[in-house]
């Protein structure tokens, strides 16, 4: 009776091991939606309401900025539309007819946000902000950004403009693998021939609060809060966080990417306990557990 014991609260601790490890794997965020993903090989390491379509804000912009890398040249010179300087919101103040490049535009739109650039750029590349839109949204389908769709190239309101913290984390993982735009997204200011002042960017992390940021971009609107999207690096190891509507981002990033980098090597994924907390298991957790539990099983029964 007593193996017999033995057995069984060896088995209930492969079934039910939350109870032990609970206590050191828990995250507390502000936001409502968040993932952290491993960069090399996207693992998500920890998640919340990833797959929860949202408004995303102006972290719609990295697509606009990846797409601007992809088909333009940042040599190229653009000539500055009405309908770019009467865009509402955030603006790098581009005046009408004013000839610009398209690589200053980029930095204006990834440091300082510049709705009145991501309309440029797009009229650019695209043609017209429509025929643009159409690139994004194609663009979004080959990432396999399945709960995303854009109406716009900078991120404002709009009824049918939303995207997941978990199909951002792939936009973003995917746009770093370019060396242009990790340049534009990872600098700190930056001086537009155009201009006799820097525009410094948004990004906090990046430029004071955190050593290890590497870039990213920064959002907000009144429907879509507080948004983030930014990466981390290391001892060779980088991290993606994407948070929507949190209050309180900045140390969001933070205590997820210290978190993520104390897990060490990406052998481990993240499942959900409650929506508040997350537990760590081995990738091949299932296939473990049942192969022990079905040779516990056996034993009890040979006894």
């Amino acid at each position: 009776m007593k193996k017999h014991c033995k057995y069984l609260i060896l088995v209930v601790m492969i079934l039910f091991p939350a109870s032990f490890v609970q206590a050191k794997q828990t995250l507390f965020l502000s936001a409502n939606n968040a993932v952290l993903m491993e960069s090399d090989t996207k693992t998500i390491l920890f998640e919340k309401k990833a797959h929860e379509r949202q408004s995303v804000a102006s972290i719609t912009k990295i697509m606009t900025a990846i797409l601007a890398i992809e088909h333009g040249d940042f040599e190229d010179t653009v000539k500055v539309s009405e309908r770019a300087i009467r865009v509402e919101g955030s603006s790098v103040y581009l005046l009408e007819n004013e000839e610009i490049s398209l690589g200053d535009l980029v930095y204006g739109l990834m440091l300082r946000s510049g709705n009145d650039a991501s309309i440029a750029i797009s009229e650019h590349i695209g043609g017209s902000v429509e025929g643009f839109i159409y690139l994004m949204n194609e663009k979004a389908k080959w990432l396999g950004m399945t709960n995303t769709n854009f109406e716009n190239p900078h991120g404002l309101e709009s009824d049918n403009h939303y995207s997941t913290a978990y199909d951002i984390a792939l936009l973003l993982n995917y746009a770093i693998n370019n060396e242009l735009f990790q340049k534009v997204s990872g600098t700190t200011s930056y001086l537009s021939s155009n201009r006799t002042y820097k525009w410094y960017n948004k990004n906090k992390l990046l430029t004071s609060l955190y050593e290890y940021c590497t870039g990213g971009k920064t959002g907000f609107t009144k429907k879509a809060g507080r948004t983030l999207a930014t990466t981390a690096k290391k001892n060779n190891q980088t991290l993606i966080a994407v948070t929507l509507n949190a209050p309180d981002d900045w140390r969001d990033h933070i205590r997820m990417f210290n978190w993520g980098f104390e897990q060490g090597s990406p052998r481990s994924v993240i499942y959900r306990n409650t929506d508040k907390d997350y537990l760590l298991r081995e990738e091949n957790f299932t296939k473990i557990l049942f192969k022990q539990f079905k040779n516990l099983i056996g034993m009890i029964h040979n006894d």
